[in-house]
Formats: C-alpha cells, structure tokens, sequence
C-alpha cells in the first residue's frame, strides 16, 4: 500500500472518531455521524481500504484511545451491548465499496444501494451482538425482537436518510478528489 493509501486510511478512522463525538440531538435518540464516515470510507476508498479504515477505528478505540460514542473506549469495550455495530461498519464500508468499485464510473444510487445493503447488515451483525451480549454476558434477558426494538427501530430511518446523504456527498467529493490526484481512477 502506497503512503498516501495508508494517510487516506488513517484519515477515515480519524473522521470516524471525529464523527462519534458530533451527536445531532433529534428525538427519539440523538444521531452521531460515525455511519456517515463509515459510508464516505467505502464510496471514498474502495471496499478493501474503507473496511481497513473502520478497522483501524475499531483497533484505535479497542487500545484506549477514548474515541467510541461517549468517550469510549478500551479493550472492555468488546462486552458492551453494543460492539457488533462497530463491527458492522467494517462489513458496511467494505459492501459500499464494493458497490461503488462494480461500476466504471460513481453512481449515487449503486452508492445508496451499498450503503442500505451494509446498513442492514450492520444491524444484523449490531442487534445480534447486543442480544447475546445481554442474554449471555449481563444476564438481562432479551428476546430477538426486543434487540430489534432497541437497537434497530429507533435508527432506522434516520441512518437511511443518513445512507442518502453519504452517497450524495460522496458523488460530490469523489470527482474533486480525482481531479486533485487524492485518489486514483480506479478505487
């Protein structure tokens, strides 16, 4: 990997810590912009080197570095309820690249499309952690749908508008990167 392949990689994990401590206060929960950055680092990087980015956010905040919602962070944090959706965004960064990467050319909505494909499976990977996290760890009995309730419903919406937004401002910044000479033709 290239020098400014691995500055652009850490730049994402950066902007993904730097997203989790932007919360936008709208009712019933407050949004973050971490799923924001994790749909910019696949459309931006390509499948392989955005999951690598969300990685290296995960390893930076597994490490100490407090840097999770909340100011979280610690190897501890493995054990909270909700982990499986920072894992998610690995899987979610490397399915919008993917998406992206399959065409010559960007595409808002193959971008979208990518982008609502790895959300779901975030929330596959998110909602199926927290319920065996609290079935099986903290011994506060949920049942899956009661995962669901808490940890899909309330976001869904607002991280589909989020999903759009992202493959918007992804159409917009892909093309001036290029033009720039940030990242190559070819993700």
């Amino acid at each position: 990997m290239k020098t400014k392949d691995m500055i652009l990689v850490a730049m994402f994990a950066v902007l993904t810590a730097v997203g989790a401590f932007i919360s936008i206060p709208i009712p019933p929960v407050p949004v973050t912009l971490q799923f924001l950055m994790c749909i910019l680092s696949g459309a931006v990087l390509g499948a392989k080197k955005g999951a690598m980015s969300q990685i290296l956010y995960v390893f930076m905040g597994l490490v100490g570095l407090p840097i999770f919602a909340g100011g979280k962070g610690g190897i501890g944090h493995v054990m909270s309820p909700t982990f499986g959706y920072l894992i998610g965004f690995v899987v979610c960064a490397f399915i919008v690249g993917k998406a992206v990467e399959s065409s010559k050319s960007f595409s808002i909505a193959r971008a979208f499309g990518g982008a609502l494909i790895g959300l779901a499976l975030t929330y596959v990977i998110g909602a199926s952690y927290l319920y065996a996290i609290l079935n099986y760890v903290l011994e506060s009995p949920i049942d899956i749908m009661g995962a669901v309730k808490v940890g899909v419903l309330p976001f869904a919406l607002k991280d589909a508008i989020i999903a759009g937004i992202g493959s918007v401002v992804a159409g917009v910044l892909i093309p001036r990167l290029k033009e720039n000479g940030l990242i190559g033709e070819k993700l």
